[in-house]
C-alpha cells in the first residue's frame, strides 16, 4: 500500500495555531496538501503570529487566515478567498474550541453561550459554507470529543456542543453523499495539549486509570486518525465518529 497523497488538494483547518489544529495541519502537510491556517483573531495578535509562523513552516503555499468561527460572513468570506487562491477547496477540518466549565448551577448564560456558538454553532457556519464550495470527493472532519459520551463533570455546554457535532455529522454525511464528500468526526480522549494539561493532575490520574493503554492521548495520535479520514483509503467511510481514546469507552 502506498503512502498516504493529498498533493494538490486544498485544506481549511478552523483554530490551527496551535494544539490539535497545528498538528493536523502538519499532518495534512507532510502528505502534500496546502493548508489555511485558520486562527481566531485575538487582540493581543499572538494567534496571527503563531499562524503565520505555522504556514511558513507547512510550505506548500500554505497561508494564514483569521476568522472567528462565531461570524457567519467571517467564514464565508474565509472559503470564497481559499477559493480565489487555490482554485478550490477539497478538506475542511473543524478544530477550533473553547472551554467553559462550570457546574449547571454555576454555568451563566454567557458561559452556555460562549461554548455553544464556538464548538456547535461555528461548526455548522463552516460547514455550511464548505457544502457550497467543497469539490467533488470532498472531506469534512469534525472534532467531537469523549465528553460527548461520558459527560465530565462541569461540561453541561461542552458535553452537549460535542454531542451535537456527532449529530450534525451523520445528517451532513447524507445530505452532501450525492457529491461523494464524506462527512466524519473524531471523537479524542484526553490529549495532551495546552487544554488537556489544564485539568488538575489529581483529576488526570483518575482518568488515566481509566484509559486501558496506560497513557494519554498525543496530538499526532488523532491528528493521523483525522488524516485517513481525509485520504483516499477513507473513501467509503462516512457518517462515524471515530473514538480515538486509548480505550477508554466509560
Amino acid at each position: 500500500m502506498k503512502g498516504i497523497d493529498l498533493a494538490g488538494k486544498v485544506a481549511i483547518i478552523t483554530g490551527a495555531s496551535q494544539g490539535l489544529g497545528a498538528a493536523t495541519a502538519r499532518a495534512l502537510a507532510s502528505a502534500g496538501a496546502s493548508v489555511v491556517v485558520n486562527y481566531f483573531p485575538d487582540p493581543d495578535g499572538s494567534n496571527k503570529a503563531r499562524a503565520v509562523a505555522l504556514a511558513a513552516e507547512l510550505g506548500q503555499a500554505s497561508v494564514a487566515h483569521g476568522a472567528d468561527v462565531r461570524d457567519a460572513a467571517a467564514v464565508e468570506e474565509m472559503f470564497r478567498k481559499a477559493g480565489d487562491q487555490f482554485g478550490g477547496v477539497d478538506i475542511v477540518v473543524n478544530n477550533a474550541a473553547v472551554l467553559r466549565d462550570r457546574t449547571i448551577r454555576n454555568m451563566t448564560d454567557d458561559d452556555w453561550n460562549a461554548v455553544i456558538e464556538t464548538n456547535l454553532t461555528g461548526v455548522f457556519h463552516v460547514c455550511r459554507a464548505a457544502a457550497g464550495c467543497l469539490r467533488e470527493g470532498g472531506r469534512i472532519v469534525s472534532l467531537a470529543s469523549i465528553a460527548a459520551t461520558v459527560g465530565f463533570f462541569g461540561q453541561a455546554n461542552y458535553a452537549a456542543a460535542k454531542a451535537g457535532v456527532g449529530a450534525m455529522t451523520r445528517v451532513l454525511s447524507r445530505e452532501l453523499a450525492r457529491r461523494n464528500i464524506t462527512v466524519n468526526a473524531v471523537a479524542p480522549g484526553v490529549v495532551l495539549t495546552e487544554m488537556g494539561r489544564s485539568i488538575p493532575e489529581k483529576i488526570r490520574q483518575g482518568m488515566l486509570a481509566r484509559i486501558p493503554l496506560g497513557r494519554f492521548g498525543e496530538p499526532d495520535d488523532i491528528a493521523n486518525a483525522i488524516l485517513f479520514l481525509c485520504s483516499p483509503l477513507a473513501d467509503y467511510i462516512t457518517g462515524l465518529t471515530l473514538h480515538v481514546n486509548g480505550g477508554w469507552t466509560s
